[in-house]
């Protein structure tokens, strides 16, 4: 590509039309939802919800899953059921959406937050076990991106401390760990299927397992305290009704027929992109060994302000925007969040730790100037969409190494 002047300074963008249009409408999907609505029950005793739960569990090697209202919920219910409450210290990553802490927060626990490892985002195992107290109940590691975190590592840390895993893959559908896919490697997985995931219905989410007693605490906590084999006003616990709307269900199940074709399109594109982007000055994020496939749910990269005549961050997204191809930063450090900042009320435990105190280098770093976050519809375009992509980066990565006194920093 002959290289002119930067969109963003009066020249032609590289795309001018919107990328692959994400959620969308797949083949099964309205006949679904139609049979659904007239033959179905649009909630309890669903078949499509129970259909749902069992292609969900077998697509994810699981024995059991239950399906929930969002992703949020699933990871309340999970913590819940795993025995997290009052007093109970939670480690989780600080690089992650809110709703991580969030449940554990409902869940009336600490959350610690242990640093990333700089190569994949994901929680650094080294640094787990220094933060193991005698109240820590659970260890959430995030597969984040879709990126499986260092799983062989961290359950060997958690059955040694007898400490029970909760894998948040909310983000990583599909993706597999040795061989085998990630959110029953221990004692449970949640997953999203709100509107930006790779498997979406708008909202929900799911809670997968091999134990079924942990299962049947987890039915508990999601429906209302009830147990399965309880009477239906029988209520054992506070739980909630965190039940998914067969309509959900009808959505998503036409969506296993899908999902492989997706994955590997991804797969495709996103080895494309590593080959060409890594040759620019910019830092594709790394696998542990043991990670056989990514979901890629998020296309991530670093970006290195030293191999960009120190050039901002910022600067390179306006750029990469005027192009037509949004790039963005993502995450804040969860901790600088109001509520760990002595700015809300509800959660009277968190007063006594001086949350301004707490610095994870790592993830500060990358949240604060390196990351580059592309969003997984960007990956299921043909050899023209990835083209143009590519093109973009091209435009804006030479014209900052090579004419960065066009930029106002």
């Amino acid at each position: 590509m002959k290289l002119n002047e930067l969109a963003l300074f009066g020249g032609d963008p590289v795309r001018k039309t919107p990328f692959f249009p994400w959620p969308r409408v797949v083949d099964g999907q309205k006949e679904q939802l139609i049979d659904t609505l007239i033959n179905d029950s649009w909630g309890i005793g669903s078949e499509s919800i129970k259909l749902l739960e069992e292609n969900f569990a077998m697509f994810h090697d699981a024995k059991n899953c239950i399906a929930v209202n969002t992703g949020t919920n699933a990871l309340w219910v999970a913590l819940k059921a795993a025995g997290v409450s009052s007093g109970d210290e939670v480690i989780i990553p600080p690089y992650t959406f809110i709703a991580t802490v969030t449940a554990v927060l409902m869940a009336h626990a600490t959350p610690v937050f242990v640093d990333i490892d700089e190569n994949t985002f994901n929680i650094d195992p080294n640094l787990i076990e220094s933060a193991i107290t005698e109240r820590t109940k659970v260890i959430i590691p995030v597969h984040i991106g879709g990126n499986p975190a260092d799983m062989e590592s961290i359950i060997s840390i958690a059955d040694k401390h007898n400490i029970k895993i909760i894998e948040d893959a909310a983000q990583a559908h599909g993706a597999e760990w040795d061989g085998k896919k990630v959110g029953a490697l221990h004692k449970g997985g949640i997953f999203s299927f709100q509107s930006s995931k790779n498997m979406s219905a708008g909202e929900g989410g799911a809670i997968i397992s091999n134990d079924n007693d942990f299962m049947d605490a987890c039915f508990a906590y999601y429906n209302c305290g009830r147990h399965r084999d309880g009477d239906w006003y029988e209520h054992h616990i506070i739980g909630g009704n965190h039940r998914m709307s067969a309509m959900a269900a009808s959505l998503l199940l036409p969506q296993f027929q899908t999902i492989e074709h997706d994955m590997r399109t991804r797969d495709k594109n996103r080895q494309k992109l590593d080959q060409v982007l890594s040759e620019m000055g910019l830092e594709v994020t790394h696998r542990y060994k043991n990670v056989t496939r990514e979901s890629n749910h998020l296309y991530l990269l670093r970006y290195k302000a030293e191999n960009f005549n120190n050039i901002s961050r910022e600067s390179f997204f306006n750029a990469m925007r005027a192009e037509g191809v949004y790039t963005y930063a993502g995450y804040k450090p969860l901790y600088r969040e109001d509520i760990f900042q002595g700015k809300g009320n509800d959660f009277p435990w968190l007063k006594k730790i001086n949350y301004s105190n707490i610095s994870c280098p790592v993830t500060e770093q990358i949240a604060d100037y390196q990351s580059i976050w592309l969003t997984q519809n960007h990956l299921l375009g043909d050899e023209s969409d990835i083209n143009d992509i590519i093109n973009a980066f091209e435009k804006v990565t030479m014209t900052l190494k090579n004419h960065p006194e066009k930029f106002d920093n």
